[in-house]
């Protein structure tokens, strides 16, 4: 099932808001992922560009280990026991990003979706090349079923690198023997490490480039066959995994990887819906809080996870 996000008749204090926003992100993070900086540099500046982002004030933080993974959970502020747990894995190319830098995303999710959320401080490249964020992924995902969170409440998401982790993990479960998740969120995800599909880049794209794509995909590899099931999930044996939400900007690089992923779910059988947002850039649920559009795509992924939850 495709759909399209809000239409473009936005309100004018919106398309403010979104030209502002949009000469921010390239003024920041369009000169941090770049290609043949190094990638302490770029996970400097990322620390502090995201320093500037303000997660939401009902929500929580504590750092935690979980699976023998470090991370921190995230609750929403004076809630109750949730029913629901999501395990995300932030993006950032495999070689940058950490909990800290997705607190505007990942407090919001824990506040739209009514669920608490471990966010995992997986392995990097290039010190740790692949599979170890597999491992990490899969790691924390065991650590939450041994403490006791049932499979049918646990949602593994994550964005752009880390949404095709998430896809690779739902994977490795499956070989482990392992249940499969009530369902995977994926925003803008990174699902295909040969690039192949990947075009010009887009005028509207913001953050990403197809060199710095490329340097990240080579470090995270190191050597490896970028084909491998776990590497570049779009061209694996996709039956058998959840029902799956794909939310996706029409202004970038990735949006071919979220067509095609859509595709191959669709072909294996898998319940799959992908969300296209008209003018909207790489993982702009990053701006909920500000953007209208950004909130709507979060309310949407909480809809689709109470539909799963009834089957």
């Amino acid at each position: 099932m495709t759909q399209s996000g809000p239409t473009p008749g936005e309100s004018p204090g919106q398309r403010i808001v979104a030209a502002v926003l949009r000469s921010v992100l390239r003024l920041t993070l369009g000169r941090t992922f770049r290609a043949g900086l190094p990638v302490e540099t770029q996970r400097r500046r990322l620390r502090q560009v995201t320093r500037l982002t303000l997660p939401p004030r009902g929500s929580t933080f504590e750092a935690a280990t979980c699976g023998g993974v470090s991370g921190e959970w995230i609750r929403a502020r004076g809630s109750r026991a949730e029913p629901l747990t999501i395990l995300y894995l932030h993006g950032g190319g495999y070689c940058t990003g950490s909990p800290l830098t997705h607190r505007a995303i990942t407090g919001h999710l824990a506040v739209a979706c009514a669920a608490r959320v471990f966010v995992a401080d997986y392995r990097l490249a290039p010190e740790h090349p692949h599979p170890a964020a597999v491992e990490d992924a899969v790691a924390a995902c065991r650590g939450l079923l041994e403490e006791g969170v049932a499979a049918g409440d646990l949602v593994i998401a994550g964005d752009s690198a880390g949404g095709g982790l998430s896809v690779a993990t739902a994977l490795r479960l499956r070989e482990l023997g392992l249940p499969q998740p009530r369902a995977l969120v994926l925003f803008s995800p990174w699902v295909d490490l040969t690039l192949a599909g990947l075009g010009p880049l887009p005028p509207g794209e913001v953050m990403l480039t197809l060199p710095w794509v490329r340097e990240c995909a080579a470090a995270y590899l190191a050597g490896q066959d970028p084909r491998g099931p776990l590497a570049s999930p779009v061209g694996a044996d996709l039956r058998g995994l959840p029902s799956t939400l794909v939310q996706v900007g029409t202004d970038e690089l990735l949006l071919p990887d979220a067509r095609r992923l859509h595709q191959r779910l669709g072909e294996a059988g898998v319940t799959v819906r992908l969300e296209e947002y008209p003018a909207r850039w790489h993982v702009f649920q990053a701006s909920a809080g500000v953007l209208a559009d950004a909130d709507r795509a979060l309310e949407s992924v909480a809809r689709f996870l109470r539909e799963t939850a009834r089957g």
